[in-house]
C-alpha cells in the first residue's frame, strides 16, 4: 500500500518526516511538499495532526518498536508526543520544559525503554526545528548529550539537513490574525546581539499585578530577542515597606510566570558606593543638605523658590550629613537634594531628594545605615554600575527621564538607553499597591490571590492560563499609547494563543453537566433502563479522554429548559438523543413540577430541536453537591481618577455564587483542573470534592470558578434560543446573575398594592443586574420601561409614587364578608399563603421569588388585624371583623400586641444564624444575618412590648388599657429585659477576650441603659429583681400560663445569678422562689413544669445550653447526687456546671468559660481531638505553623515513657550521648536513598545574622548521616564491637500536610538508637528485642494493644535492609497509626561512611559493620489521647498519668462552721500523705473559688484515674467516695482501706482500659482473601489482613483502587489504604497456591492493610 506524505514547507513536521525514513524499509511513503502536512491513506482516509501520523506510520511496522514494546511504553511515548506539541513547538520560552526533559533524561539513553522511539524523534523534531533551542539550552548537560548523540545517526542527519533550514522562525507570522494580536516590539536603540542588558526592579512591598507582570515580560522579550541578559533587581532603598515575604512571593510570581533571570540583585548591594557618590555631589557642589519642613519644601518647589539651605557652604552640608548618617533628631529633620534648577519646567528638576534619614532597620542591611537613597538617586547609579543597555520605563516617568540623565552626567557614570512603553491600565479595578493593600486588610476580598484581584495570582486562579496573560502582555507590545483596557481583553486571550493558533482552553477542557439546585424537574422516561455508557468527555478530541453518563427512568433537568416545553415536543437530551414530552405537570402557583417523556433515539434529526443538558437520578451515581461562582468587578467606575475615592466605588456584591448538582464525574477533578459546563461557560475547580467525613459527617462540595472568555453575549443557561416564551426572551446575563433569578419577562398585571410593591422591587432588581451585566441596551431598555410601567399602576392604586425604602401598602380594608366563600375570607388567604412561603423555602426557590411571597403574606396578615382587630395565628379559629365592635378599634390596639408571624420570623432567623456560624461562613454574610435577627427582634419588642425569648411563650402585651394606669410599666418591663441583655453582652465580650474598645462600648451602652430604667422606675436596676410591669396580663391569660412566664423568668434570673457568682443566699433565694412556682404550677395543671418551645423555633442556643447543663451536672457536676447525705454536693455541683471554667490551677477570680468539650469524639473526630488536647491543658498553640509548646501535663506522659524505656534500654547495655542538630550538605546527602525520602522536609540554615553562609546546614531530620562519621572514627577492631548508643533529642522535618499536634509536627521529640554489630546474627536479634520494649510501652504503660510486624518494601525505612514495626488501631476514625520502628539497615550505612573493622578470623581483611536505628516519638501521646479519650475529655492510664489521684473536698458550704471546714481539709491532707507513702501520685485540689463541681468536670476533662471527694459526713461515717474515671462508677471506701483499695482500683483502671481497647482492635482487624470482601470490610472502617505479593507497584494499585470511594476528613494525609506491615502473627494461614488480592501474583504472606494516618 503506497502512502501519499505531504509536508508545509514554511514549518516541516520534523518528527513525521524522522518516522517515514525510519519505517521506508517496511512501508512505502512518498514524500511532497505542498500548503499543509497530511498523510493521505486512501481517498476516504487522511491524517492532519502530526502526532496521528506519527503513530499511525509506527503501528504499520511494529517490529521496529517504534511505538514502544508494551502497553506502559506506548503510554509514555503518547506522552511525550504530546509534550512535544504542547510545550516546545510554538513555545517561545521552554526553560520549564526543558527542565523536565533534562530530569527525564538524567539516568536514560533513549526517552522511552531501551530503544528508539516515536518519543525521540517528535521531541528532537520539535528541538532541532526551534530556533531558541540552541541558545536556551546550553545548560542543560543531559538533553545535549542526548541531542548530540541522536544528530549523529544517519536519519536524524539525512533529515535536518534537508528540512530543518526550511523552519519558519517563530517571529515570523504568516496568519492575518496574528498580525493582528501580537503588538509591535521595537527594536531597541543601540543595541547588539549577545550585548544587551536590561533589568527588572520591582519593590518588595506588595505582590506582582499584572502591570508588573507586563514590565517582566517586555524585559524578558528583548532578553531573548537580543540573546542578552536579564537582571532581577530587588529596590529596596526604603526599609519602611520592605518585607521579606513579599520578596519571597514576588520571586514565586515571577517563576510562575516562566521568566528566569540570568541575576538576581538588590540595590542594598551598592549602598556603600551610592552613599560614595552622594558624598561625592556635596563635595562638587552638586548637592546640599537641607531641613526645610516637608510641607514647606513642597511649596517652595511649586513656588519655583530656592530653599535657604541651597547655599551652605560645604563644612555646613558635611555637618548636617554627618547628623544625617548617626540618624540623629536633628538628622531626621534633614534630607540630600540635587542642585540643579528651581527654576525648570519640569518639577522632576527642581532640586529632587537624593537623601532621606530612617531609624527603620533594613531587612537585609540591619542598621548599618541610617540613611537611604531615593529610588531616582539609586536607579541610574545601579543601572550604569551593572552594566544595564536598556532601562525600560512606563511613560508616567517620562518627566523623570531627564533627571536620571542628569545624575549620570554629575557623576560621570556610563549611560544606559531609556526606552519607554505605555503602562496597562485595566478598567474597573485599581493597580496600586496600596490601594490593593487596603482591600485585603478590610477583608473585601479573601487574600492577594483574590479571583477579583489584578494580580498575577489572582487571575490565574481565576483561570488564567500562564501561556495567554504572556500573549495578551505580547500582544500589547512596547506601544507607547496609553489606553484603558476592558477585562474582556485579556480574557479573550486565554481561549486561543495567536501566535501558534492553538487554542488554550477550547480544544482541551473536558465538558461535563450540573443543573442549578434552586429549580430541577424530574421527567419520567419509563421505557428507559438503567445503564451506564462512556462517551467523550470533548465531542471533537477523542484525546481529552472519555466519562461515564449515567441514563435511566428517572432524569432531571433544569425548570428554566422546563417551562419552554410543550406537550408532543421533541426535545434532544444531549448526549441521549431525542425524548419526546408526552405530559407536563404543573403545580398551583403554574410551574412545572414533572414531566413525562418517551425515547425516540431512532430519529436523529437534531436541527430543529431544543438542545438540553440532563443529569439521570439514580443511587448508582449521587448527583455531586457543586457551587459555581461568578466574580464581578471590584469597582463599580471603570476609570478612578485623581479626584475620586475607591473606597466609593465599591462592589460590595461582586461575588456570585449559586448551589448546583452536578455531574458525578467532577468527583474526579482536582484544583486548577479546567472544565465547561455544557451551556454556560468555562470553569476552573477552586476547590476539590471533599466527600462526607464518618468524622464531621459533613462533605465540600465541588467549587467552580467561572473563567470569562472576553464574550459579552450571554451564555445560554436554559430554554433555547429559538424558543421566544417569555422566561426565555428576557432573561439577564449568566454572568450577571444567577440563573435561578427569576426573569425580568412579561406577568400577569397585579392587582393588590402589596403584589404591585413586590413587583417593582423584584423589577428594579432585576434592572440592576441587567446594567451591572453590561447587557444589550434594548433589554436594559425594555426591562426599565416595565419598570416605569408599574411605578405608574402603583401611584394609580395608592395615591403616592413609589419611593425606595417605603413601607409595603397594605390592601384597602374591605366590607365584612358576607358569604362563606374561602377564598375571600381573610383568615383562609393569610393561611394558603402561609403554605406557599413554606413550600418555596422547602424547594429552596430563589431568595427575590420568597422575598415577594414573604411580603404578601405579611401585607394580608396586616390586612387581617386590621379587619379582625387581632393578629392571625395559625390554628386560631376564623374571628368576625372588629368592626362589628364600636369599641373594639380602642381596645384591640392595645390589648393585643403579640405577633405570632414576627416571633416565627425570629426563629428562624436565629436559626439562619446558628447555621451560618457552625458552617463558618464569612463574616460579612454572618454580621448581615446577625443584623437582620435584631432588626427582627425589635420589631417583636416593639409590637409585644417584650423582649423575644427563646422558649418563652406567647403572651400579649403587658399593657392593658386601665384608665389611670398609664404605660410606663409596659416600658420599664422593656428596658429591664435590654438591661439584662446588655449584661449578657459584656459579659460575653470579656469571656471571649473582644478587644478593649468593644468591651468600652458595650459597657457604655449597659451604663446608658441602667440610667434610663432609674429615670423610669426611681430605682436601681439589681439582677433578679422582679420587672416592673412583668405581673401584668392581658385578660385572655390563663392562671398557667402566667406560672408558666413566671417559671420562665426566674429560671433566668437563676442563670444570671449563678454566672454573675451572687452571693449564696441569694442565690439560694432566687432558687427556693423557682421551686415554690415550679409547685405551684404542678398543683395547679396535675404535672411537671416543661420549658415550652416556640412555634417554629428548633431548640435554639438556651435549648443547646441546657442540655449541656443537664449532661454536665450527670457526668460531674452533681457529684454526690446519688447518694444519701450528699446533697450538699448535688446542689455545688448543678451550680459549677454549665462551662465556668478558670486557669488551670492557677489562683484568681472565677471567670466563665467553655470548659467542657463542645465537639463529641464520634461526630467530628478532628474538633474533638482539638479541643481535648487544649482544654485537658496539654499543648499550647505557638506562632511558627507545625510547632506546639507541651504544657507540664502532656510531657510528664512522656517523662514516664522515657523513665520506662531508658531503664529497659540500659539492661541491653545502651548508653545515652548527645550529638549536634546541625548536619553539613555534604554528610546529609551522602546517602542518597536515605536522604530522598526526607530531602521535601528538611529545613536549611542559609544565613548567620545577616551574612549567607558559604554552605546551607540542615536541622537533623534524623541523624544516621550525623552520628556515622563518628561511629567510623571510633570503630577500628572488632574489639571496638558492638557499639550501642541512644540519645533523646528533637528533629524537623518540614511537613507540608496538614498539621496535628503529636501526629504529625515540622518539630518533635523522640529516642533515636544507633548500635553498630559485628556480625548480623546480633544485630537482628537486637532489632527484636527493641520492637518487644516498643510493644510493652504501649501495652503496659500506654494500655494500648499493637501489631507487630515487618514492613512492606514499599514502606521499609529508606536505605536499610528491612524495618520493623508495631501498629496501633484508632477505631474512632477506623484508621491505623504507625507506634514505633526497629530498622536493621544491614551494611548499607556502613559501607557509606566507611564504619569497618578488621576480621579476626582474616586478619588484613576489613569487614563492614551490621547496624541497626530505631525509635518512639511524641506521636504516643496523640495515639494515648485518641485510642481512650471520651466526651468527657481525656481518659489517662495510671502508669502514665501525671496525677493518679486527685482529692477533692466537699460540702464546705457558708453555713459549716470554720472548725468543722478546717477538720475536713485536715483530712485531705490526710489521705494524700497516706496515699504518697503507698507510691500514688496524688494532688489535692484546694482552691477555695472553684466550687466542687467545677473541679469535677476539671479533673474529668485532664483524665485522672480517680476523684476522690471528702465532705463532712465522710468524716463523720470515717469513709470517702472514689470515682473512676474510666467508668464514672463510684465506690465508697473506709478510711482504714484507702490506699489498699484506690492502689488495686489504679492497677484495675490499667487492665480495664487495655482489655476494651484490645476487644475493640479484634473486633476491627479481620482477614479478607478477595479485593471485593477487602474493600467491604474497609469501608466499615476496619483493618484487614489480606494475601499479598509484596510488589510495589501492586500496593500503589491497592492504594489507588480504595481510594475510589473513600469518605475522609479534608486535610487527611492517606487516601487509599496502605500496607501497614507483614504480622509476625497473621490470623490466618497462607493456602500453597493462593493469589494475591489484585489477582495477578502468587500470594507470598498475609499482610495487614487499612488507612492510616
Amino acid at each position: 500500500m503506497a502512502l501519499k506524505l505531504t509536508i508545509n514547507t514554511s514549518s516541516p513536521p520534523l518528527g513525521v518526516l524522522l518516522t517515514a525514513a525510519h519505517v521506508k524499509d517496511i512501508v512505502q511513503v512518498s514524500v511532497a511538499e505542498g500548503k499543509d502536512t497530511q498523510l493521505h491513506v486512501s481517498d476516504s482516509v487522511q491524517f492532519n495532526d502530526v502526532n496521528s501520523i506519527s503513530r499511525y506510520l509506527a503501528r504499520l511496522a511494529p517490529t521496529l518498536g517504534l511505538y514502544g514494546a508494551n502497553m506502559m511504553e506506548q503510554t509514555e511515548v503518547d506522552h511525550w508526543l504530546e509534550f512535544s506539541a504542547r510545550c516546545l513547538c510554538g513555545q517561545i520560552i521552554l526553560s520549564k520544559a526543558l527542565g523536565e526533559l533534562h530530569k527525564a533524561l538524567s539516568l536514560r539513553t533513549f526517552l522511552v525503554g531501551h530503544t528508539l522511539t516515536l518519543a525521540d524523534l517528535s521531541v528532537w523534531g520539535a528541538l532541532k526545528g526551534h530556533a531558541g533551542w540552541p541558545s536556551q539550552g546550553e545548560s542543560f548537560s543531559h538533553i545535549n548529550r542526548w541531542f548530540s548523540f541522536l544528530s549523529t545517526q544517519v536519519p536524524f542527519t539525512a533529515v535536518g539537513n534537508a528540512y530543518a533550514s526550511k523552519k519558519a522562525p517563530l517571529s515570523k507570522s504568516s496568519s492575518d490574525e496574528k498580525k493582528q494580536d501580537v503588538g509591535k516590539f521595537v527594536d531597541l536603540p543601540g543595541a547588539e546581539m549577545g550585548k544587551v542588558v536590561v533589568r527588572f526592579p520591582p519593590e518588595a512591598s506588595g505582590y506582582l499585578h499584572i502591570g508588573h507582570a507586563k514590565a517582566a515580560l517586555l524585559n524578558q522579550h528583548y532578553q531573548i530577542t537580543f540573546k542578552g541578559k536579564l537582571i532581577m533587581r530587588f529596590d529596596d532603598t526604603n526599609p519602611e515597606k520592605e518585607k521579606e515575604d513579599f520578596e519571597k512571593v514576588i520571586l514565586e510570581d515571577v517563576a510562575m510566570l516562566q521568566i528566569h533571570p540570568d541575576q538576581f540583585t538588590y540595590t542594598s548591594d551598592h549602598f556603600t558606593t551610592i552613599m560614595g557618590f552622594a558624598e561625592q555631589m556635596l563635595r562638587d557642589g552638586k548637592a546640599y543638605i537641607d531641613n526645610t519642613p516637608p510641607e514647606q519644601m513642597k511649596l517652595e518647589r511649586e513656588q519655583r523658590t530656592e530653599s535657604t539651605c541651597r547655599n551652605n557652604t560645604l563644612e555646613q552640608n558635611m555637618k548636617m550629613w554627618s547628623e544625617m548618617k548617626a540618624g540623629t533628631v536633628t538628622g531626621q529633620t534633614c534630607c540630600m537634594r540635587a542642585k540643579i534648577d528651581m527654576n525648570s519646567n519640569n518639577g522632576c528638576m527642581r532640586d529632587p531628594t537624593l537623601y532621606r534619614c530612617k531609624n527603620t532597620p533594613h531587612p537585609r542591611t540591619g542598621s548599618s545605615y541610617k540613611v537611604y537613597p531615593t529610588y531616582d538617586f539609586a536607579c541610574p547609579i545601579v543601572d550604569s554600575l551593572e552594566d544595564v543597555t536598556h532601562a525600560l520605563r512606563t511613560t508616567e516617568y517620562h518627566d523623570r527621564d531627564e533627571q536620571f540623565y542628569w545624575i549620570i552626567d554629575a557623576l560621570g557614570l556610563r549611560k544606559p538607553h531609556i526606552w519607554e512603553y505605555a503602562r496597562l491600565n485595566l478598567n474597573n479595578t485599581v493597580l496600586s499597591k496600596r490601594k490593593l493593600t487596603w482591600f485585603v486588610d478590610q477583608g473585601f476580598v479573601d487574600g492577594w490571590d483574590d479571583p477579583r484581584f489584578p494580580t498575577v495570582r489572582g487571575v490565574l486562579r481565576r483561570g488564567m492560563t500562564v501561556e495567554g496573560l504572556k500573549q495578551f502582555i505580547s500582544a500589547q507590545g512596547g506601544s507607547r499609547s496609553v489606553v484603558n483596557m476592558e477585562w474582556d481583553k485579556i480574557w479573550a486571550f486565554n481561549k486561543k494563543l495567536p501566535i501558534s493558533s492553538l487554542k488554550i482552553i477550547d480544544p482541551v477542557a473536558p465538558r461535563y453537566t450540573a443543573l442549578s439546585s434552586s429549580y430541577v424537574v424530574p421527567v419520567s422516561v419509563s421505557e428507559a433502563t438503567e445503564e451506564m455508557k462512556e462517551v467523550a468527555k470533548h465531542p471533537k478530541n477523542a484525546e481529552v479522554g472519555m466519562k461515564e453518563v449515567w441514563y435511566g427512568p428517572r432524569v432531571l433537568v433544569e425548570g428554566a429548559d422546563a417551562e419552554t416545553f410543550s406537550e408532543g415536543e421533541m426535545v434532544t437530551f444531549i448526549n441521549w438523543g431525542n425524548l419526546i414530552i408526552t405530559k407536563i405537570n404543573k403545580g398551583a402557583d403554574a410551574k412545572v413540577v414533572s414531566l413525562e417523556a418517551r425515547l425516540n433515539l431512532e430519529n436523529k434529526d437534531y436541527k430543529k430541536t431544543t438542545k438540553i443538558t440532563w443529569l439521570a437520578d439514580t443511587n448508582s451515581a449521587p448527583l455531586l453537591p457543586t457551587v459555581c461562582i461568578t466574580y464581578l468587578p471590584l469597582i463599580s467606575k471603570a476609570v478612578i481618577t485623581k479626584d475620586d475615592d475607591f473606597k466609593e466605588y465599591i462592589n460590595k456584591n461582586s461575588k456570585l455564587e449559586e448551589k448546583m448538582l452536578g455531574d458525578p464525574c467532577l468527583q474526579g477533578l482536582k484544583k486548577g483542573d479546567i472544565i465547561q459546563l455544557q451551556r454556560r461557560g468555562f470553569y476552573i475547580c477552586d476547590q476539590p470534592y471533599e466527600p462526607v467525613s464518618p468524622n464531621s459527617c459533613k462533605e465540600s462540595p465541588c467549587v467552580l470558578l467561572y473563567i470569562p472568555d472576553g464574550h459579552t453575549k450571554e451564555m445560554p443557561t436554559a430554554g433555547s434560543k429559538d424558543k421566544s416564551k417569555s422566561q426565555a426572551s428576557s432573561k439577564a446575563p449568566a454572568k450577571a446573575a444567577s440563573p435561578s433569578t427569576p426573569a425580568p419577562g412579561p406577568t400577569a398585571a397585579p392587582t393588590s398594592g402589596s403584589d404591585l410593591f413586590s413587583s417593582i422591587v423584584a423589577q428594579g432588581e432585576a434592572v440592576r443586574q441587567l446594567k451591572v451585566a453590561k447587557a444589550p441596551k434594548d433589554e436594559v431598555d425594555k426591562a426599565v420601561q416595565q419598570l416605569l410601567s408599574l411605578k405608574a399602576q402603583f401611584k394609580q392604586q395608592a395615591g403616592t409614587d413609589y419611593k425606595p425604602g417605603m413601607a409595603p401598602p397594605t390592601s384597602d380594608p374591605a366590607p365584612p364578608p358576607t358569604s362563606t366563600d374561602s377564598t375571600s375570607c381573610p383568615f383562609t388567604q393569610v393561611s394558603e399563603q402561609g403554605e406557599l412561603v413554606r413550600k418555596l423555602k422547602a424547594e429552596k426557590a430563589p431568595k427575590d421569588q420568597i422575598d415577594v411571597a414573604v411580603k404578601k403574606l405579611l401585607a394580608l396578615k396586616a390586612e387581617f388585624k386590621k379587619l379582625t382587630g387581632q393578629d392571625y395565628k395559625p390554628g386560631m379559629a376564623p374571628s368576625a371583623p372588629a368592626s362589628s365592635s364600636p369599641s373594639s378599634p380602642a381596645t384591640s390596639s392595645s390589648s393585643s400586641c403579640t405577633s405570632s408571624g414576627l416571633y416565627e420570623r425570629v426563629s428562624q432567623q436565629g436559626e439562619t444564624v446558628r447555621k451560618l456560624k457552625s458552617e463558618k461562613a464569612p463574616k460579612d454574610q454572618v454580621d448581615a444575618a446577625v443584623k437582620q435577627l435584631l432588626a427582627l427582634k425589635a420589631e417583636y419588642k416593639q409590637v409585644t412590648g417584650q423582649e423575644y425569648k427563646p422558649g418563652a411563650p406567647l403572651v400579649q402585651k403587658a399593657c392593658a388599657p386601665i384608665q389611670n394606669s398609664p404605660s410606663s410599666a409596659c416600658d420599664a418591663t422593656g428596658l429591664y429585659q435590654k438591661v439584662s441583655e446588655q449584661g449578657e453582652v459584656v459579659r460575653k465580650l470579656k469571656v471571649e477576650k473582644a478587644s478593649k474598645d468593644q468591651v468600652d462600648a458595650a459597657v457604655k451602652q449597659l451604663l446608658a441603659l441602667k440610667t434610663e430604667f432609674k429615670q423610669q422606675t426611681g430605682q436601681d436596676y439589681k439582677p433578679g429583681l422582679q420587672a416592673p410591669g412583668s405581673q401584668a396580663q392581658t385578660k385572655s391569660s390563663t392562671p398557667a400560663e402566667e406560672l408558666s412566664s413566671q417559671i420562665t423568668q426566674q429560671g433566668e434570673r437563676v442563670r444570671r445569678l449563678k454566672s454573675e457568682k451572687a452571693p449564696k443566699d441569694q442565690i439560694d433565694e432566687a432558687v427556693k422562689t423557682l421551686l415554690d412556682l415550679k409547685s405551684k404550677y404542678k398543683t395547679l395543671t396535675g404535672q411537671e413544669y416543661q420549658p415550652v418551645a416556640a412555634a417554629g423555633a428548633t431548640g435554639g442556643e438556651d435549648k443547646n445550653r441546657k442540655e449541656r447543663e443537664n449532661k454536665s451536672e450527670k457526668q460531674g457536676g452533681g457529684g454526690g447526687a446519688g447518694k444519701k447525705g450528699k446533697g450538699d454536693k448535688a446542689n455545688q455541683g448543678k451550680v459549677a456546671s454549665g462551662g465556668a471554667g478558670g486557669p488551670g490551677d492557677g489562683q484568681g477570680p472565677k471567670k466563665q468559660t467553655r470548659l467542657g468539650l463542645e465537639a463529641k469524639k464520634e461526630e467530628n473526630l478532628a474538633d474533638w481531638y482539638s479541643q481535648v488536647i487544649t482544654k485537658a491543658e496539654m499543648i499550647e498553640y505557638y506562632d511558627v505553623s507545625g510547632c506546639y509548646v507541651l504544657r507540664p501535663w502532656s510531657y510528664s506522659i512522656w517523662e514516664a515513657i522515657q523513665a520506662f524505656f531508658d531503664r529497659e534500654i540500659r539492661k541491653l547495655g545502651v548508653e545515652n550521648c548527645y550529638f549536634p542538630m546541625f548536619v553539613s550538605q555534604a554528610a546529609l546527602e551522602k546517602e542518597k536513598s536515605h536522604i530522598e525520602d526526607f530531602a521535601p522536609e528538611v529545613a536549611w540554615v542559609t544565613r548567620s545574622g545577616k551574612t549567607e553562609l558559604a554552605e546551607p546546614i540542615a536541622v537533623r531530620p534524623t541523624s544516621e548521616t550525623v552520628m556515622y562519621p563518628a561511629f567510623a572514627k571510633w570503630v577500628q577492631s572488632h574489639r571496638d564491637l558492638p557499639i550501642k548508643v541512644n540519645q533523646w533529642c528533637n528533629v524537623v522535618r518540614w511537613e507540608f500536610k496538614h498539621p496535628q499536634p503529636f501526629l504529625r509536627t515540622r518539630e518533635f521529640l523522640w529516642q533515636e538508637g544507633h548500635t553498630a554489630f559485628a556480625t548480623k546474627e546480633e544485630a537482628e536479634e537486637e532489632v527484636l528485642q527493641i520492637l518487644d520494649l516498643y510493644a510493652r510501652v504501649y501495652e503496659e504503660l500506654m494500655a494500648i494493644p499493637v501489631v507487630k510486624g515487618r514492613k512492606t518494601e514499599k514502606e521499609k525505612f529508606a536505605g536499610g535492609d528491612y524495618t520493623t514495626t508495631v501498629e496501633a488501631y484508632i477505631s474512632a476514625s477506623g484508621r491505623a497509626i504507625q507506634g514505633a520502628t526497629s530498622h536493621h539497615l544491614g551494611q548499607n550505612f556502613a559501607k557509606m561512611f566507611e564504619i569497618t573493622f578488621e576480621d579476626p578470623k582474616k586478619p588484613g581483611e576489613k569487614q563492614l559493620a551490621f547496624q541497626n536505628s530505631w525509635g518512639l516519638t511524641t506521636r504516643t501521646i496523640g495515639v494515648l489521647t485518641m485510642v481512650h479519650g471520651d466526651n468527657m475529655g481525656l481518659v489517662l492510664p495510671p502508669r502514665v498519668a501525671c496525677q493518679q489521684v486527685v482529692v477533692i473536698p466537699c460540702g464546705l458550704t457558708v453555713s459549716l462552721p470554720e472548725q468543722e471546714k478546717e477538720a475536713v481539709l485536715a483530712q485531705c491532707s490526710k489521705y494524700v500523705n497516706k496515699l504518697q507513702e503507698a507510691g500514688v501520685r496524688v494532688k489535692p485540689d484546694l482552691r477555695d473559688n472553684y466550687s466542687p463541681g467545677w473541679k469535677f468536670n476539671h479533673w474529668e476533662l485532664k483524665g485522672v484515674p480517680i476523684r476522690l471527694e471528702v465532705g463532712p459526713k465522710d468524716m463523720q461515717q470515717r469513709q470517702c467516695v472514689a470515682v473512676r474515671r474510666d467508668t464514672g462508677a463510684k465506690v465508697t471506701i473506709p478510711e482504714a482501706e484507702v490506699e489498699k483499695r484506690l492502689v488495686a482500683m489504679l492497677e484495675d483502671i490499667q487492665n480495664s482500659l487495655f482489655k476494651k481497647a484490645s476487644d475493640d482492635l479484634k473486633r476491627n482487624m479481620v482477614p479478607a482473601d478477595t479485593m471485593e470482601q477487602f474493600q467491604k470490610e474497609l469501608e466499615q472502617n476496619k483493618i484487614v489482613q489480606i494475601p499479598f505479593c509484596g510488589g510495589i507497584d501492586c500496593e500503589d494499585w491497592i492504594k489507588k483502587t480504595t481510594a475510589k470511594d473513600q469518605d475522609l476528613e479534608p486535610g487527611a494525609p492517606s487516601m487509599g489504604a496502605k500496607s501497614l506491615c507483614i504480622p509476625f502473627s497473621p490470623l490466618k494461614t497462607l493456602q500453597p497456591g493462593q493469589m494475591c488480592v489484585s489477582g495477578k501474583e502468587p500470594a507470598k504472606y498475609y499482610t495487614l492493610f487499612g488507612r492510616s494516618y
